[in-house]
């Protein structure tokens, strides 16, 4: 594991691997056009390729120098805000092309919007929640926009102000729990997220004297954002328009919490009584160091130190080895899938959550109010 020095890191040859992302856009163009068989495209690109490039490249353990400069990293930033117009295009022009196109057929028309819910969430979102994590409001806002093309958008509040704030605890909905198959898991959260987003919003408002709809709610913007694209998708294509954008906003939600699955689960904060829990640290999120994946998914595999620094940007994200977090076997590729068949999944994972607690509290014997998730809210935690 080597530091790569600063003025490497600033070349625009060690970024533009991570604009590879933008391909998927000439794809969706070309699938729409040819139709057929094409239509598998998409998700070909974004899961197949990066798959086996991970295979040939290998993983990647260097990390940036800490000491690069914001100015340093604007090679980087430029595909996170050229996203949400590249994709905010692709979306208009499928919503009006595809319901009108004889030579496409109705399963053909699923299956595009099936791929461009790869793209709103593989990417989209992906790329949000790096937006929504900088200081800057406008870059913010954009994460905001992105959201909106799906239908999440109450994604910011819950993750900002629950996730970020509870994870590894009974707390933090989108903490997988040990030996919860994702068929229960996803319920669940779609659920929890929605009511706990709401409720730390709410919260927020009550510390300052104000109700929970008050014209600072951010829920205000969520709703006419989203109301906004509802209409222009149905401007756009009609009724048929409207179920396409429906229908490509679940696949991207489905998308985002299989990702949230496989980054935590099995892994919980100590319980240290009246409430508290120990500070969250690398070992309480699942790393990735594999190169091509992180490529596509701008280092969001180098979770544990997301979460342990939540303010640093993508490029200068660190990994870690085996001795400080927990390592998953393959790329966020392969692990969604292998989430979508529980018991590929636990065969693959529950034995690597026992090494996990061997290694870190080998003095908890009895796992049983872990894993069902029946340890105490955190302290000054809003309600359920």
């Amino acid at each position: 594991m080597t530091t790569i020095p600063s003025a490497e890191v600033q070349r625009l040859q060690n970024a533009l691997p991570f604009w590879l992302s933008l391909g998927l856009i000439p794809v969706a163009v070309l699938a729409t056009l040819m139709g057929g068989w094409f239509v598998l495209a998409l998700p070909l690109y974004a899961w197949g390729m990066f798959s086996l490039l991970d295979a040939v490249t290998g993983q990647n353990e260097d990390n940036a120098d800490l000491s690069t400069p914001e100015a340093g990293l604007k090679y980087y930033r430029l595909v996170t805000l050229m996203w949400f117009p590249a994709q905010f295009t692709l979306l208009c022009w499928m919503l009006w092309y595809v319901p009108q196109s004889e030579h496409l057929t109705t399963a053909a028309k699923i299956g595009l919007f099936f791929g461009m819910g790869v793209v709103s969430g593989t990417i989209g979102i992906n790329y949000a929640h790096e937006l929504m994590h900088q200081k800057p409001s406008w870059e913010r806002f954009l994460g905001d926009l992105l959201l909106a093309t799906v239908l999440y958008s109450h994604f910011r509040s819950e993750h900002l102000r629950v996730h970020h704030l509870y994870v590894g605890t009974p707390r933090d909905p989108v903490t997988a729990r040990y030996n919860e198959g994702f068929h229960r898991f996803l319920p669940r959260v779609l659920v929890e997220c929605h009511r706990s987003a709401w409720k730390a919003e709410a919260a927020m408002l009550a510390r300052k004297g104000l109700k929970p709809l008050d014209k600072s709610s951010p829920y205000w913007r969520y709703w006419g954002l989203q109301g906004a694209m509802l209409l222009l998708a149905l401007a756009l294509g009609g009724w048929i328009g409207l179920a396409l954008f429906l229908w490509q906003a679940w696949v991207a939600v489905w998308q985002l919490e299989l990702v949230n699955y496989i980054e935590h689960y099995g892994l919980t904060r100590r319980y240290l009584g009246e409430g508290r829990y120990e500070h969250v640290l690398p070992r309480h999120s699942w790393n990735a160091s594999h190169r091509a994946s992180n490529w596509l998914l701008i280092n969001l595999q180098r979770h544990s130190d997301h979460h342990y620094k939540p303010d640093r940007r993508f490029p200068l994200l660190q990994t870690y080895s085996e001795d400080e977090a927990p390592q998953l076997p393959y790329g966020y590729p392969v692990m969604t899938m292998a989430a979508m068949v529980p018991p590929l999944w636990k065969r693959m994972m529950n034995r690597r959550v026992k090494a996990w607690r061997a290694q870190y509290y080998p003095d908890i014997a009895d796992w049983h109010t872990y894993n069902k998730a029946l340890n105490p809210d955190p302290k000054g935690a809003p309600a359920h």
